[in-house]
Order: C-alpha cells, then structure tokens, then sequence
C-alpha cells in the first residue's frame, strides 16, 4: 500500500457524511477563515484524585493537514453555531495526514 493509498483512504473518511462534519478553520481566530472538514470525537477522560476518579467528558477534532497545514493553539474552528477554540499543541499523526487537536467550547 503506498502513501497516496492511505491518503485517499482518509480523504474517504473525512468526506463521509456519517463521519465528517464541514467546518470554518480561523487560524488565530481572526479573518474569514477556510472552508475545511473536520471529524469531531468526543472521549471521556478519567481524573485520579488521591482515591477518587472523575470522568471529564472532552471534545476533539480531527482536521487534514492537506487543508490546515498550519492549524495552531488558538486558532478557532466554528462548526454550525458552535465556535470551537484549539487548547494545546495538535499532534499529527504517524503519515503527516491528520492533526488531533484538544478544543473547548467558547
């Protein structure tokens, strides 16, 4: 399998409409932003506290590097009426196609 398989399989996943979601990417939240599709995740994290837990419900979004290259703490991502800003460094993953990026509601 080459690198342009892999690539076509994620742009298949990104363009599903059961998975993908559009989204306007706002690099440091200011401009008219990029058209982009995104995949939301949204896992419950769980918090030790000495003999407690907690369950800390997060949201996520996965972007293509191909569309967002540059996508950076700070930036905004407005899905719908939601406006979404990045917390934290994206990461990337192992091909350089997709970054997961940690966003909170504002």
């Amino acid at each position: 399998m080459t690198m342009s398989a892999f690539a076509s399989a994620t742009d298949a996943l990104f363009v599903d409409p059961n998975l993908g979601e559009d989204a306007l990417w706002k690099a440091g939240g200011v401009g008219d932003g990029v058209a982009v599709r995104i995949i939301r995740k949204s896992p419950d994290r769980i918090a030790e506290f000495g003999e407690s837990r907690a369950v800390l419900p997060t949201v996520g979004i996965d972007i293509r590097r191909s569309q967002a290259a540059t996508i950076a703490e700070g930036d905004l991502i407005l899905i719908g009426a939601e406006t979404f800003k990045i917390i934290g460094e994206p990461m990337g993953d192992a091909l350089g196609l997709v970054s997961a990026c940690e966003v909170v509601r504002v």
